[in-house]
């Protein structure tokens, strides 16, 4: 990590890239928890000895959307003493920084502020671990903002529609136009993507005089149909886009070849989830960039803890053992525990030589033992390592092949023409109530509710065990429904079930619709915490999930496993008083067997009668209260945290400043003669930007 600025001229930028850095992640456990805290100290030490112009983080630098009061202690002072300081910023801003940096009463850049002393700036967008929650949107993010350590940016609070001004710099001649979009959930980017309501402004005057870097925290790989952001949906005039909230390390740039930019994944920096995208070795990048070119350097992290994984087939040594073979299961566990001592001795030879690296490693090694071999004790085993292993709890995860039984005298049967297949991999909850309602006869039909609704409602239920959110979600259009009927002064019955349909039909697809399900979802969240459901069990006690199937980090927080004494026994969820109980406002529910006749009457009645009767209906509270049904702050992040007070968005800040010096472009639109140079030599020589240029 030796200073290399005398390599560079002062119109060369160089910039410290880094991305899901995730603070706090395992800050309980005895041997991991100062893992995240450590890495971080390097990046910004490394940032310090290579005497950069700011670092670039690319979202999710807090592993938790509330970090503790030890995790931001530990943030602060790090930032404070690796960012802080006398050293001159050396690049100037152009842009109107008021629409730059609009989360913050202070909205300017730190290094700006004649109340302040920093000699890195810190840019970052949020990721979707510390993202904007709650009626005032803030995050963990804005908390840094307000004292000055980081400059967040890329914060949108549209839903509707996002236009993305960048934050334009200049050193020397060179000039930089940096971009950023904070997380977003992936299938509302998609469809705000296909609906071409994502604009990025470029500046009038010499638009092919910029180099345009953009960071953005989404799914890059496809986890369904419409969950992640293909890179042909990104505006072509970019020249590098630096992609976070993918955990694997791809941190050399890569061409797409079809918008003819560059795509660059620095990763996380630690791993979250013991999958083979964490497997990769952690790096980080100083970007340099002069005039239209720029060179990636990669640097290994010496502080971020060994990870080694190996998947072994039992099949595959038949030479060894085979599932007749006497005591079989003894001889597997020693092959095992060769296994993983080699990987032991791997990671001891790597280690040697350096003293940043801790000491013991991460060991997953993954036993297929389909052909009729059995699992042997897998506790039993890892104790054997307990001194040797971060993780002596899950060293050894076993997975077995679905065995296909081939039927004898029947070779001449087709089963593709007897069964159609279904394709139901990469389908979510929300696609098979679309399909059963798409395929469903009419008379069973919604009425009030449209599929999306009723989609995400059940996802709730089933992901995440919110067992109010199909309940509250019906309430709440009912409450709306009645509501625009009686605005519309509806009173026959005939009418009223035409104008229902009408009033559902006018919401499908749209942004009403969006917030009708994320306010009942918001309702469900607070009715479950007023009756003492909050979902808190002791993590202190807590275990990785097996195996992510993705890189990146979604789903990759750690799972809490239940502990005795929490009511989660025999006697059921809540048996000690923490359960969701059954209070005097709700029926108790109808036991096994229990005649439900009573329950099907009280729900099958008609919209008519429901309308007649809204006004004496007491609320839940007890007391008479009406939902909101104008515009509110919508919580879209993919992690539970409830919100119980919505209010009216703050006003979006004005770009009439800017809206001079910016022209929208969009990636359907004929892009001019353009190109920028990348030079991915290994050789430091004392110019690092040769090659000719790209047009």
């Amino acid at each position: 990590m030796s200073s290399e600025s005398t390599s560079d001229d002062e119109g060369t930028f160089r910039i410290l890239i880094a991305t899901d850095i995730h603070l706090g992640y395992l800050a309980k456990d005895a041997i991991r928890g100062n893992d995240t805290y450590n890495t971080l100290n390097e990046i910004l030490e490394c940032a310090k000895q290579n005497e950069v112009d700011f670092i670039l983080l690319g979202g999710d630098l807090f592993h938790d959307n509330k970090p503790s009061r030890q995790c931001l202690h530990k943030c602060i002072t790090m930032l404070r003493k690796y960012c802080m300081g006398d050293s001159p910023v050396r690049f100037n801003i152009l842009s109107d920084q008021k629409v730059n940096f609009n989360t913050t009463q202070f909205p300017w850049v730190n290094y700006q502020d004649e109340n302040l002393n920093i000699s890195i700036p810190v840019f970052s967008i949020h990721g979707n671990h510390d993202d904007p929650t709650g009626a005032e949107g803030l995050c963990a993010l804005d908390l840094l903002s307000a004292s000055g350590l980081v400059n967040h940016f890329g914060h949108s609070h549209s839903v509707e529609k996002i236009e993305i001004s960048p934050i334009l710099m200049q050193k020397g001649s060179t000039k930089l136009a940096l971009y950023g979009l904070g997380s977003i959930p992936d299938e509302r980017l998609y469809r705000m993507f296909v609906n071409k309501q994502v604009s990025m402004l470029r500046p009038r005057e010499d638009e092919d005089g910029w180099f345009n870097l953009f960071t953005i925290h989404q799914n890059r790989s496809k986890h369904g149909p419409t969950n992640y952001i293909p890179e042909q949906f990104l505006d072509d005039f970019l020249d590098l886009v630096v992609w976070g909230h993918e955990h694997e390390c791809l941190i050399k740039p890569t061409l797409n070849e079809q918008q003819h930019f560059y795509v660059s994944q620095p990763g996380s920096s630690v791993a979250t989830s013991l999958s083979p995208g964490e497997a990769t070795k952690k790096k980080i990048g100083l970007l340099r960039v002069k005039g239209r070119k720029m060179k990636m350097q990669e640097i290994p992290l010496k502080t971020v803890r060994q990870f080694f994984m190996e998947d072994v087939v039992l099949a595959d040594y038949q030479d060894l053992f085979t599932p007749d073979t006497p005591q079989v299961t003894k001889k597997v566990e020693a092959f095992c525990f060769a296994k993983v001592t080699e990987m032991l001795e791997e990671a001891e030879r790597e280690r040697l030589g350096c003293p940043l690296t801790p000491e013991k490693p991460l060991i997953r090694l993954r036993v297929d033992y389909s052909g009729g071999f059995e699992a042997f004790n897998a506790s039993r085993f890892s104790q054997k390592f307990v001194d040797r292993v971060a993780n002596p709890k899950d060293i050894i995860h076993f997975v077995r092949r679905r065995e296909q039984k081939e039927i004898k005298d029947e070779p001449n049967v087709d089963y593709g023409k007897l069964f159609k297949p279904t394709a139901v991999e990469g389908l979510r909850v929300e696609d098979l109530v679309k399909q059963y309602f798409e395929a469903a006869e009419q008379k069973v039909q919604l009425s009030l509710l449209t599929e999306q609704g009723m989609g995400k409602a059940i996802q709730e239920f089933v992901d995440k065990d919110e067992k109010d959110a199909i309940k509250e979600l019906i309430t709440y259009q009912l409450q709306k429904t009645q509501l625009h009927l009686q605005a519309r002064g509806v009173t026959t019955e005939q009418d009223i079930d035409t104008e229902v349909r009408i009033f559902r039909d006018s919401k499908k697809n749209t942004a009403e619709e969006e917030n009708d399900i994320q306010e009942a979802m918001n309702r469900a969240k607070a009715h479950r915490l007023e009756h003492g459901d909050g979902g808190l069990v002791d993590q202190d006690i807590s275990v990785e999930l097996g195996d992510v199937t993705m890189d990146s980090d979604e789903g990759s927080v750690p799972f809490v496993a239940p502990t005795r004494g929490r009511g989660r026994g025999g006697r059921g969820r809540g048996g000690r008083g923490r359960g969701r109980g059954v209070t005097a406002s709700e029926p108790k529910p109808a036991g096994r067997g229990r005649s439900q006749k009573s329950s099907t009457a009280s729900q099958s009645r008609s919209i008519m009668q429901a309308f007649q009767v809204s006004s004496q209906r007491p609320s839940r509270t007890g007391a008479s209260t009406s939902y909101a049904l104008d515009g509110g702050t919508i919580d879209d992040s993919d992690e539970d945290i409830p919100v119980t007070k919505v209010t009216r968005p703050p006003p979006k800040p004005s770009s009439s400043s800017s809206s001079s010096s910016f022209a929208k472009y969009s990636s359907q639109s004929q892009s001019q003669s353009r190109g920028v140079a990348f030079d991915d030599s290994d050789d430091d020589e004392d110019d690092p930007f040769k090659g000719p240029t790209r047009r």
